[in-house]
């Protein structure tokens, strides 16, 4: 078994939603996989849940029955790929899993963070905006992912997102993923927009992690609810999704001391003090 700290958590994250956050978290845990790093993709949209939805499963149980004491966080766990990708379902329309107390909440944390010690890399997939349950998650991990899109509502929304999580639970390091780009230097330029107002109202210096092409191979994968990287691993996005997960399994190698110290995710009562 893998030894729980050294098990990488990443938030997937958006101010806005409709920017591809669902599928891009989707990808890069295929992308790891591949890469071979056993990856637990989390689903955290608690109310639209999708993840399930775009790779055509129909999971007998979800988060929601983790809150039953008898139910095992394996029993809820779903094989997309045989001995190295697996999802966390949740359930769409659920109002309980939307607002969840602070007991609720530790009971789920409690089993995920069992669950998650049998991995390398745990992918959160978060929902758009800045609720109480989506901060509470993205607060917890260890890494954040903001994707944005060259939209200036987007970056409104993302701007948004980095500046609750700043200045109400003191998180300070933020990668960005810009998606939907035309070229690399679409990219930059949407990257520079949103660092520039965050050095300047926030005094935080965020990172840029990547960029995803503009590719229709991904609204086609969508349709036929596969992932992008299993139906076209050729194409443009998948590429650039390679590119970011290679990045990101570098960090884990060469922070892995880092890593070794931090909970997988920070207990609630921690939320507002460094790791």
């Amino acid at each position: 078994m893998i030894n729980p700290n050294k098990t990488l958590s990443l938030a997937i994250m958006s101010g806005k939603g409709g920017v591809g956050k669902t599928s891009i978290s989707l990808n890069l845990g295929y992308a790891l996989y591949q890469a071979g790093l056993k990856t637990l993709l989390m689903d955290c949209d608690l109310g639209l849940a999708n993840l399930d939805v775009l790779l055509g499963l129909a999971p007998e149980k979800n988060l929601q029955d983790l809150l039953k004491q008898d139910t095992k966080t394996a029993d809820v766990a779903v094989a997309v790929e045989q001995n190295g990708l697996d999802v966390l379902p949740a359930a769409s329309g659920v109002p309980e899993l939307v607002d969840m107390d602070e007991d609720m909440q530790n009971v789920l944390l409690e089993k995920i963070v069992q669950l998650a010690g049998k991995y390398h890399a745990l992918i959160l997939d978060l929902g758009a905006g800045i609720s109480r349950t989506v901060m509470t998650f993205a607060a917890m991990s260890q890494l954040r992912v903001i994707v944005v899109t060259p939209e200036p509502t987007s970056l409104t929304d993302g701007y948004a997102v980095i500046k609750v999580l700043a200045t109400e639970h003191k998180v300070k390091d933020f990668l960005v993923l810009v998606n939907r780009v035309e070229s690399k230097s679409e990219g930059d330029k949407t990257f520079n927009r949103l660092a520039e107002a965050c050095r300047a109202f926030l005094n935080i210096e965020i990172q840029k992690l990547g960029h995803i092409r503009e590719d229709r191979q991904v609204g086609e994968a969508v349709r036929r609810q596969k992932a992008l990287l299993a139906l076209s691993p050729s194409s443009p996005s998948a590429q650039d999704i390679v590119t970011l997960s290679n990045r990101l399994k570098r960090y884990r190698s060469d922070n892995a001391d880092a890593i070794s110290r931090r909970p997988v995710l920070r207990q609630f009562s921690t939320l507002n003090s460094d790791f």
